[in-house]
């Protein structure tokens, strides 16, 4: 068998290429000669191979949008041949016909003298499916499929990158959050398919109302986000008023027939108005709510607010702190002691909130609970609080002691099922808790606060209504809810001694309790005489200066303490 001779039944080459699909070239640069392998032709689905013979010939049968040329990949700058080539791969289409098929292109060009690239050699393969299915995942990783436009992650990229190009050309750019308006209602009037329909021909209302160079996205259900590339402030409100006018002029069409739409527009100057993408977003969705508290169908720009900024940067603060003092654990607790009217007995302890601060100073509930409630943390101190007191209870089994619960846990079933996991791994522990909840949180819906207080019960223990007096309950809801004890507004209470008002009113709320089979806790007592007034109204518990003030200390662990229950 001489050298060039193929053993038996062993294919060639170009059966070989041929069999996967593959077609072999080498392109001579210094001539631009490029000769194809025998099987060249019917992988690329053509007569022959005479028509692209040449560099040049084949390059103009190829599109590389969206990828990148085989010259391009070969004549790479900065790259050097050490000896051995430089391997490169380059992904186009080719034209063949009216259709074109996808390449990819894997080679090694080889040096001449002068260290250019003299020749190349490499491999070709069809790609088509394999590339329409990246495209497909690119334009679902990059565009929203309801409307075509950019989705919110790529809307916000190309949003940094206008931003990025503003500040380094000191150019302007703009950002308008776009919000159709009233959206839940058409929902409910034409259905989904509608509300689709709406969203997707207001994408295109705006659509043909930009610039070339300015960019649309979805940014989130109703809203869209209008990146403006080059644009000052007056420019911002006139794009502004142009979207607004084509999409409140034009009625919308549907499946369900036209249908009248507006929108309401925030928008924002970068970087005279914000220099970060956060800024953008946060101070559009500010200028949007501003435009929609003076009237739906309107444009409102950012424009910069001291006092607000200034707030924004205390709830950050706030909220630093917060989450510090739970994760350190310096949340604490302080007692203060309910005691019967009649022999002042300790009957139960409030058990109160305290922070302590990382300088070393206490904060109280009063000072933190409302920025909470504000920042949406207080669910998270309510238990944090529950968990200390479970713990105190369980440490003491004489103890009986209250915990007050925000508006906010009472609406929420993550707290009363963290409640019952906490009652039932401490046995004993719930008939001796009680639940306060203010006349605030019952006020604002009934049914729900009824709820909570029977799961609340169902689990063993007291539910206490504080500060009744303070809202607009009635006696009537009171009955319905089943709470156990009432502790009347220390509002009302501090100043009995003075006030024919007050007296009547306290005493008339003693007297209803019991009627309804309620115990009556009288805050705020100041002064013996006042006790003694409320003793001899038959007020069950009293709470206030004269008992004693909240403490760290725990006085059921002394001696004579050691008996007291409820």
């Amino acid at each position: 068998m001489t050298r060039n001779e193929q053993p038996a039944g062993v294919p060639d080459a170009a059966e070989i290429l041929n069999s996967i699909g593959e077609a072999a070239y080498e392109w001579r640069l210094d001539t631009d000669a490029l000769t194809w392998s025998g099987n060249a032709a019917p992988v690329l689905g053509l007569a022959d191979t005479a028509e692209i013979a040449s560099g040049k010939a084949y390059a103009l049968r190829t599109d590389a949008t969206g990828g990148q040329a085989r010259v391009d990949a070969v004549n790479m700058p900065g790259v050097r041949d050490s000896g051995s080539g430089v391997a490169y791969q380059a992904q186009y289409a080719f034209k063949r016909g009216d259709e074109n098929i996808w390449l990819e292109d894997t080679g090694r060009w080889f040096a001449g003298p002068d260290g250019k690239p003299q020749r190349a050699h490499g491999v070709i393969r069809a790609i088509t499916e394999r590339h329409a299915r990246e495209a497909k995942l690119t334009q679902l990783a990059n565009f929203d499929p309801l409307t075509g436009e950019l989705n919110r992650t790529r809307l916000i990229e190309v949003l940094g990158a206008t931003l990025d190009e503003a500040i380094k050309f000191r150019g302007s750019c703009g950002f308008l959050l776009v919000a159709i308006d009233h959206l839940a209602r058409l929902n409910e009037s034409y259905g989904f398919e509608t509300t689709e329909s709406v969203i997707a021909q207001v994408a295109k209302c705006i659509r043909a109302r930009l610039r070339g160079k300015d960019h649309l996205g979805r940014f989130t259900g109703n809203k869209f986000g209008v990146v403006l590339t080059s644009c000052t402030p007056d420019e911002l409100t006139i794009a502004a008023e142009r979207l607004l006018a084509g999409v409140r002029d034009e009625p919308i069409m549907t499946p369900a027939g036209p249908v009248a739409v507006t929108v309401t527009i925030g928008g924002v100057t970068a970087p005279r108005h914000a220099r970060t993408v956060p800024e953008i977003l946060s101070r559009t969705q500010d200028a949007l709510h501003a435009a929609r508290g003076k009237r739906h169908g309107s444009f409102a720009a950012y424009r910069p607010n001291v006092e607000r900024d200034a707030l924004r940067r205390e709830s950050v603060r706030a909220t630093d702190e917060i989450v510090a003092a739970l994760n350190e654990r310096r949340i604490v607790l302080a007692f203060e002691p309910v005691v019967e009217a009649a022999g002042r007995k300790p009957a139960f302890y409030e058990c109160l909130m305290r922070v302590n601060r990382a300088d070393g100073t206490v904060c109280h509930a009063n000072e933190i609970i409302p920025v909470a409630e504000r920042l949406g943390l207080v669910r998270m101190l309510d238990y944090r609080v529950l968990e200390l007191v479970v713990g105190e209870l369980a440490e003491a089994p004489t103890l009986t002691a209250s915990v007050n619960v925000s508006p906010a846990s009472t609406v929420d079933p993550d707290w009363w099922t963290g409640l019952g996991g906490l009652l039932s791994s401490s046995p004993g522990v719930a008939e001796r808790l009680i639940i306060e909840i203010t006349e605030t949180a019952v006020i604002q819906d009934i049914d729900d606060t009824r709820g909570f207080v029977k799961r609340v019960k169902d689990l063993g223990c007291r539910i206490a209504i504080d500060d009744f007096g303070a809202g607009n309950t009635s006696f009537r809801n009171l009955r319905k809810l089943g709470v156990d004890i009432v502790k009347i507004d220390g509002a009302f209470v501090q100043n009995i001694m003075k006030s024919e008002d007050d007296r009547a009113f306290v005493h008339t709320m003693i007297d209803l309790s019991h009627r309804l089979g309620l115990k009556a806790v009288a805050e705020w007592v100041q002064n013996e005489e006042a006790a003694q007034l409320l003793t001899g109204w038959n007020c069950d518990f009293l709470q206030g200066a004269l008992i004693g003030l909240a403490s760290s200390e725990r006085p059921w662990l002394t001696e004579n303490n050691r008996t007291a229950t409820a």
